[in-house]
């Protein structure tokens, strides 16, 4: 008869085949779980995508080549590295991480963190920069029903919108035309340097006023900064039409909306319900309108956005709307987990119960001694 241990091999090869039973049981038992607000996120990304095709199918019909070594994905939204309208430098891999249409995803949640409803007010800070982003941000006003304030600032980093014959209002006016998106900019300033395209050359410069003129924008051409940034607050306040704005949206790193360079990594990037009032140097539209209570939403650092919300650095080819785990995200079943501890729990109660009583009945059967008899006598 087969003498039980617990401490023998053979039990405990089965113990560690039953353990690691379990572990494959629960692992295998996982299920997919859809993240809150799915489907307004697969819409705004669905949508991104589409405006993000309409741009590149006008650019092929007009014959514009497209570089394939620094636009891999072919999306026409990567601009030259300089032109005359280019305002100080990018980093590629950022503009070509923003092409990802389900980064219409990561601003639907900003929003409804912040707490917006439908027909709310949202004022935004737009450049040439990020054309990719812009597109997104709309993409998910639009599907939010929300009514967008823009102010754009012409002027664009190296890879940004910087042909000075299709800039970021030509692109925006050609999606409103084409009724994908229901919003155009109501003002727009050359950027730069000052607000005013301090480091253009003057032909840069007048290239810019151009592209501000013939899309029959309102031209923002103060003397000093500071009268930049009260214009810009003058025109959100005047749009919303007496409602209040309910958040604040900064794309990129135009200097009327953070005041001054540095500001742009003294707030952090996504949702800000709140900043502290820091030393800044200059309080621009989005410190100004953080001292009204209004949320900030900072999109500056990508690489931040992406590591968070988990969208993939620099992806070649781009995702599908709907990837990722800004959509979905898996989780342990936790009735089989329960399930599977308790009976992995059982087994090795019984084993050590089987153990115990092997050692009380040894015990009680040992012989006594010469001496133990004597006594017991």
């Amino acid at each position: 008869m087969y003498k039980f241990s617990v401490k023998s091999n053979a039990v405990l090869g089965i113990l560690a085949l039953l353990a690691l039973l379990s572990f494959f049981a629960v692992e295998n038992s996982k299920i997919i779980v859809e993240q809150k607000y799915y489907n307004d996120k697969l819409n705004a990304a669905r949508l991104n995508q589409l405006a993000a095709k309409h741009i590149k199918k006008h650019r092929l019909e007009k014959g514009i080549f497209i570089d394939t070594i620094n636009d891999p994905n072919e999306t026409s939204l990567i601009g030259q590295e300089y032109t005359p309208i280019t305002t100080d430098r990018g980093y590629i891999e950022a503009k070509l991480s923003s092409t990802n249409p389900n980064f219409a995803a990561v601003i639907v949640e900003l929003l409804k963190e912040a707490g917006l409803k439908d027909d709310d007010y949202v004022a935004i800070a737009m450049t040439g920069s990020f054309p990719a982003l812009n597109i997104a941000v709309l993409s998910a006003l639009e599907v939010l029903r929300l009514n967008p304030i823009v102010i754009t600032s012409v002027g664009a980093s190296t890879w940004g919108a910087n042909d000075p014959e299709f800039t970021w209002l030509d692109m925006e006016k050609l999606l409103y035309d084409a009724k994908i998106f229901h919003t155009r900019s109501i003002a727009a300033s050359i950027g730069g340097g000052e607000d005013r395209g301090r480091g253009l050359s003057p032909e840069g410069r007048n290239l810019i006023i151009e592209a501000i003129e013939r899309n029959g924008i309102k031209l923002i051409e103060e003397e000093h900064l500071e009268q930049s940034i009260e214009k810009r607050l003058q025109f959100y306040d005047e749009a919303s039409n007496g409602k209040p704005i309910k958040a604040y949206i900064n794309i990129g790193g135009g200097i009327a909306s953070l005041g001054a360079t540095i500001n742009g990594g003294l707030i952090k990037s996504g949702l800000n319900k709140n900043i502290a009032m820091k030393n800044f140097p200059v309080r621009g539209a989005i410190i100004r309108m953080a001292q009204r209570g209004i949320p900030i939403i900072h999109l500056l650092n990508i690489r931040i956005l992406q590591a968070k919300y988990g969208l993939p650095f620099n992806p070649i080819p781009l995702p599908e709307p709907g990837t990722g785990k800004i959509f979905i995200n898996q989780k342990y079943n936790m009735k089989i987990a329960l399930l599977v501890a308790f009976i992995l729990l059982s087994i090795i109660m019984y084993v050590i119960y089987q153990d115990r009583k092997k050692h009380q009945l040894g015990s009680d059967s040992v012989p006594l001694t010469k001496s133990q008899e004597v006594y017991k006598s």
